[in-house]
């Protein structure tokens, strides 16, 4: 008897299987739950992170390049309130101290991310490789191993280098994936002996859709209806050829694994009893996460994408889809190019059908989905205007991502809330639950089968939110971006997060309330710390002000220009402090 695998109808057959295993997410049944108190599996893996361009600082020092991201921020009217990461974090000069920071939280891994100008400053290697951006993070590397906290390398996290931008057009440019290549590379050849984990690019979403479809990002083009879906087919190729180089020259030497981080927000139906929403929710997440996640599982794009982006581009008149296609070769290359799935995830939208109102001018990734997003007014929002917590959104989408995927392994790589506050308040109790929730219904995940390895607070420190500039803060530890030290001090929520640590979950509701009561008692004395240092700083300003009133007057219209609640009440508290030190003398 001739074998199945000989057979052409069993190929059909395998083939019906295949899809109907990919397709048995239940969306009808979305079961929200009460608390589940328990732990993660045995060598869960804990961690924080932050990438280059946000923290590092020191933009042009050292031999570093210009990213695009250093001549976006640079230009007037980009990022709110004009700021730019020129120094940032300054973490580019204190390693010691944030791993002192990842030690006090207990971290099992630290998440960053290398610049790719300051290793080739003008992204192409055969022109010069920058020795002391080879030294800066090998020095990293070092000190967290010393610390027994392992480094989770992202090799792209937004920051290509302007030389590329300018000659080629940056992403929109097939020639980005061997230059991508060469620097990767290049990365394993001097860290691949003591880095395991890389991912190729973060949140390609935001590249593609930000960078090259709105403007709102670096490099900020706005080329509506293909400069995304351009730029993301050379993105996923050039993942493909990176999973290649290190899985052909240095795998069996190094021993580490590839993966990518791919961001979703997940996509809820309104309707759950009603397909049209069941099936707009569906291609919500298929353009969203599905975009990058189905070519690199299954070797092409989601079929709904290649339907709605086709047949729009037929109603505009257009020979072609304006979603490329990947040749059979491709295909097989890019197909399986995953050891592991980061999954960066912050909230949820409820979905809608919706046709295209615009009609045949229309020529937008937006658009090309024909849905409405929507909203819950009861759900909690912290301050960024597009994150609301919704914790039972981040199981779903996990559940989604096994179903769809064959169930990989998955590092969550990004998950946390900013806040937009007037007042600096370091006891962030809305932190704490936002991570008390997702992290729970992350091990709600675990318990239905989602092969779920580790998890990445975003982020360790307060840094610059790309065009939100540094009025949004994720941070566990708060940043003074006033004062030029940029001291970091604790939030409760880092001494919430260290007990989630140190228990590998949760034991129990009395315990956990504790370790909420204890965090918040915490945080009074170190906001206590902090308010003292801006009193003084704001003090000292008022003295210069008063020794050298014209000079002084213009140093600190950059520093208290359009002054928050906060600083007028000190300012106020400054000036009658020293009122009365003159009455006295």
């Amino acid at each position: 008897m001739q074998p199945c695998c000989g057979n052409s109808v069993c190929h059909v057959l395998m083939l019906v299987l295949c899809l109907s295993a990919a397709e048995d997410f239940d969306w009808t049944k979305n079961n929200h739950g009460s608390f589940y108190y328990g732990t993660f599996p045995t060598g869960f893996s804990w961690g924080a992170g932050g990438s280059a361009y946000q923290t590092e600082g020191a933009w042009d020092k050292d031999g570093k390049g210009l990213s695009i991201w250093d001549v976006f921020s640079h230009k007037k009217g980009k990022i709110q309130l004009n700021d730019t990461g020129d120094s940032s974090c300054e973490s580019y000069y204190k390693i010691k101290d944030d791993i002192s920071l990842m030690k006090e939280i207990r971290l099992n891994h630290y998440r960053f991310s290398i610049s790719w100008p300051r290793i080739i400053p003008t992204g192409v290697k055969s022109d010069h490789v920058n020795g002391k951006g080879i030294q800066f993070y090998d020095e990293l590397i070092d000190h967290l191993l010393e610390n027994h906290i392992t480094p989770i390398v992202t090799l792209y996290h937004w920051d290509l280098p302007q030389v590329l931008q300018e000659k080629y057009g940056g992403w929109q440019n097939i020639s980005m994936v061997n230059h991508f290549n060469d620097f990767a590379n290049l990365c394993f050849e001097k860290f691949g002996d003591r880095v395991k984990h890389w991912i190729t690019f973060n949140n390609p979403w935001s590249m593609a859709v930000e960078g090259y479809e709105t403007g709102e990002h670096a490099p900020g083009l706005k080329l509506r209806g293909t400069g995304a879906y351009r730029a993301a087919h050379h993105i996923i190729k050039a993942h493909a050829k990176v999973w290649h180089t290190y899985d052909t020259q240095w795998r069996a030497k190094q021993k580490g694994l590839v993966g990518i981080s791919l961001s979703g927000d997940w996509g809820e139906p309104v309707d759950i009893s009603n397909q049209k929403d069941i099936e707009a929710a569906e291609r919500y997440v298929q353009f969203y996460l599905g975009w990058f996640a189905t070519p690199i599982f299954h070797g092409d794009y989601p079929q709904v994408m290649k339907d709605f982006v086709g047949r729009k581009s037929v109603q505009q008149g257009l020979g072609t889809s304006r979603l490329p296609v990947f040749s059979s070769q491709e295909k097989s290359y890019i197909k399986g190019t995953c050891d592991f799935l980061g999954i960066g995830h912050f909230t949820t939208r409820y979905i809608t059908q919706r046709n295209d109102p615009t009609g045949r001018s229309s020529n937008s990734y937006f658009t090309d989905r024909d849905l409405a997003e929507l909203v819950d007014p009861r759900w909690p929002d912290p301050g960024s205007e597009w994150l609301y917590s919704v914790p039972w959104g981040f199981r779903r989408l996990l559940n989604f991502v096994k179903t769809q995927y064959g169930n990989p392994m998955i590092y969550v790589t990004e998950n946390g809330v900013s806040e937009k506050m007037m007042c600096t308040e370091l006891c962030d109790e809305w932190r704490i639950q936002y991570y008390k929730d997702y992290i729970n219904e992350m091990l709600k995940a675990i318990r239905d089968g989602v092969n779920v390895k580790g998890y990445t607070a975003w982020s360790l420190l307060d840094k610059f939110e790309w065009d939100e500039g540094y009025s949004e803060r994720f941070g566990l530890y708060y940043v003074d971006f006033r004062n030029k030290n940029k001291p970091r001090y604790p939030k409760a929520s880092v001494q919430f997060y260290k007990r989630i640590i140190s228990s590998n979950g949760f034991p129990n509701q009395r315990e956990v309330e504790n370790w909420r009561r204890k965090a918040v008692e915490m945080c009074s004395s170190s906001n206590q710390l902090l308010a003292a240092e801006e009193q003084r700083s704001t003090a000292a300003n008022i003295l210069r002000l008063i020794h050298d009133p014209l000079t002084s007057h213009m140093e600190m219209v950059t520093e208290i220009v359009v002054p928050t609640v906060c600083t007028l009440s000190i300012l106020i508290s400054a000036v009658l402090l020293m009122f009365l030190l003159r009455r006295r003398n």
